[in-house]
């Protein structure tokens, strides 16, 4: 059974790390509009990845019904 990490206290330092192993350290009493820009833009990213993903996974089917439509046929 996993441990369960212990629950963070008033004042400890939040790392953040991305998904392009950028690590940001962020003081959650000091949290700035920099640090949330960051965020932002990390965000906007994986957004755009997803969108990416969906889009490849829409040609893949509609190549693969185009297969099987020219398989029916023969």
């Amino acid at each position: 059974m996993p441990q369960s990490q212990p629950e963070e206290e008033e004042g400890d330092v939040v790392e953040i790390v991305t998904t392009t192993g950028d690590r940001d350290v962020v003081d959650e009493g000091h949290f700035t509009s920099e640090s949330a820009q960051i965020l932002i833009r990390e965000i906007m990213g994986c957004n755009r990845d997803m969108e990416n993903i969906k889009q490849n996974i829409n040609d893949v089917q509609n190549k693969m019904k185009n297969i099987t439509d020219v398989l029916g046929r023969v």
